[in-house]
C-alpha cells in the first residue's frame, strides 16, 4: 500500500525554507531573528559543530513538521532520510568491513575460480590479475597471509583498478551503479546475513576503539582503521524520532553491514536500506536485488544516486514498477534528507523541507547546494576533520555532472538551465559566513 504523506501548511513550510543560509542573509544586509522553540517541542541539544544558523533552521523544521506542527498526522508521519557513510558517521563502514574480512581471511573463493562471476562489470585484465594473485586453493582466500592477493582485492575495491593501474570495471550506468561498492556485497557470497553481521560487528568494535587517525595494515598497505559517530547527527536523529518523524538510513554499503552500524543511532533493520543480495538457501549470492523496472539478478542498480531514489520510493513509499524510478509528487516525498556525496544528490533533491549537506568537496552536490534556488539547502563542514576550502570554484557549468555513460557535463537545474560555477564558502576552519 502506498504511504500517503501530507505537507505542513504552506505558510509554515515557507517559514522553514525562507530563512536561507547566513551567507545569503548577510549579503542582503539583514539579520536573522532568534529562533524560539515552544517548551513542548523536542529540541536539539548539541550546538558545537553546526555552521551559522543551520541548527536553528533544523529546529524550525522539527517544530513545523513534527508533533508541534499544526498539520502533524500520527498516521502519516513526516519522513526523514539520511545517507550513512560520512553523513552520520566519519569514514566508511563498508571499507571497515572489507578491510576486516581481508585481514581475517573471510572472502570466499569465486565460483569455479572465475572472478568474472563476482561482477558482470569486472574487466578481463582485472579478472586475470585477481586470478594470478589469488589462486583458488580452498573455500576462502588466504588474504591474512597472502599479501599479493589482499593487495589486488584492495586495489580493485578501493581504486577501481588493478595494482598495475588497469581499469577494473566497465560498462555500467554511472547514475545507478558503482561496481566497486557493489563488489563488496558480491564478495559476501556464501555467507549468511547473520555471519556478515558478525563480521560487521567485529569491524565496528575495532574501528570505534581505535584512536582518531589510526591506520591498519591490509596486505602490504595501510588503510583507514577508525570511525566515529557524529554526535550532532545522533542528536538530530534522536530528536527527529522524538518529534514524530519516520527516520530512515539509505546506504550504498551492504544492507546487513549498515544494519549493524545503524543500531548505534537507534535505527532498526526495517529503517535501514542498503545494497541487497539475492539469497539462496539462506546464504547470500553474488547477484543483487533490483528496484523499479530492474529485475533481481540484473545487477544494474544499487542504492547509488538514482538507485537511492528508487529504493526510497519502492521500499518506504510503496511505489512499484518503473514509477519507483521517478520523482514522486511532493506530498509523498521525504521532508528532510541529509548526505555528503554525489551518490546522494537525487534523494536530497527530492526532499521538500530541508536538505543538509556535509561538505566533502563533491562537485555535483556542492554545485546544487550552493546554487540553492529554493533556499532549502543547508551546508555544513564535516563535524570531524572537516575539509578546508576548495581553492578553485566547482566546475558546475562544464564538468560537474557525471552522465550515465561516465562522461562529464554541466550541472543543470530542473528547468534545464546550467548552474554557474560556485565558490566554496562553507568549509573547515570557517567560523563565520
Amino acid at each position: 500500500m502506498k504511504i500517503k504523506r501530507r505537507l505542513a501548511a504552506a505558510a509554515a513550510a515557507l517559514a522553514v525554507a525562507g530563512t536561507g543560509l547566513a551567507t545569503t542573509a548577510q549579503a542582503a544586509g539583514t539579520e536573522q531573528p532568534p529562533h524560539r522553540t515552544p517548551a513542548k517541542c523536542p529540541a536539539l541539544t548539541v550546538s558545537q559543530g553546526w555552521y551559522a544558523d543551520n541548527k536553528a533552521r533544523l529546529q524550525g523544521l522539527l517544530d513545523t513538521y513534527g508533533r508541534c506542527g499544526d498539520s502533524y498526522d500520527e498516521r502519516h508521519k513526516p519522513l526523514a532520510v539520511f545517507d550513512w557513510d560520512n553523513t552520520v558517521i566519519k569514514n566508511d563502514v563498508g571499507d571497515a568491513t572489507m578491510f576486516w574480512m581481508l585481514r581475517n581471511g573471510k572472502i570466499r573463493t569465486p565460483e569455479r575460480g572465475d572472478w568474472r562471476t563476482t561482477s558482470r562489470y569486472l574487466t578481463a585484465p582485472a579478472a586475470k590479475a585477481l586470478a594470478r594473485a589469488c589462486p583458488a586453493t580452498g573455500r576462502t582466500l588466504p588474504t591474512r597471509t597472502n599479501t599479493a592477493c589482499a593487495d589486488e582485492i584492495a586495489a580493485v575495491y578501493g581504486e577501481g583498478a588493478t595494482t598495475t593501474g588497469k581499469a577494473a570495471f566497465a560498462g555500467f550506468d554511472h547514475r545507478r551503479m558503482e561496481p566497486q561498492y557493489a563488489w563488496l556485497a558480491q564478495l559476501l557470497r556464501g555467507w549468511s546475513p547473520a555471519r556478515v553481521k558478525d563480521f560487521a560487528a567485529a569491524a565496528r568494535a575495532e574501528n570505534l576503539a581505535a584512536p582518531v587517525g589510526a591506520e591498519q595494515r591490509v596486505g602490504t598497505g595501510k588503510v583507514t582503521g577508525w570511525a566515529r559517530y557524529y554526535d550532532q547527527q545522533r542528536d538530530l536523529i534522536r530528536t527527529l524520532k522524538k518529534a514524530g518523524f519516520d527516520v530512515y538510513v539509505v546506504s550504498a554499503s551492504p544492507e546487513p553491514v549498515a544494519e549493524v552500524w545503524a543500531q548505534g543511532v537507534g535505527l532498526d533493520a526495517r529503517h535501514t536500506l542498503g545494497i541487497r543480495n539475492v539469497t539462496r538457501d539462506g546464504r547470500l549470492t553474488a547477484r543483487l536485488k533490483g528496484c523499479g523496472s530492474v529485475e533481481d539478478g540484473a545487477d544494474s542498480m544499487i542504492t547509488y544516486i538514482d538507485g537511492k531514489r528508487c529504493a526510497i520510493n519502492e521500499r518506504i513509499l510503496g511505489v512499484r514498477g518503473k514509477a519507483a524510478e521517478k520523482v514522486q509528487p511532493a506530498a509523498k516525498r521525504q521532508v528532510f534528507a541529509a548526505g555528503d556525496s554525489d551518490t546522494d544528490v537525487s534523494f536530497l533533491r527530492d526532499a521538500t523541507g530541508l536538505r543538509l549537506v556535509l561538505n566533502r568537496n563533491k562537485a555535483e552536490l556542492m554545485c546544487r547546494a550552493y546554487d540553492d534556488r529554493d533556499r532549502r539547502w543547508l551546508i555544513n563542514p564535516m563535524f570531524i576533520e572537516p575539509k578546508g576550502k576548495q581553492s578553485a570554484p566547482y566546475p558546475c557549468a562544464t564538468t560537474g555532472y557525471t552522465e550515465r555513460d561516465g562522461t562529464q557535463g554541466p550541472v543543470r537545474r530542473s528547468d534545464g538551465t546550467v548552474i554557474e560555477d560556485q565558490r566554496d564558502t562553507v568549509y573547515g576552519g570557517s567560523t563565520a559566513p
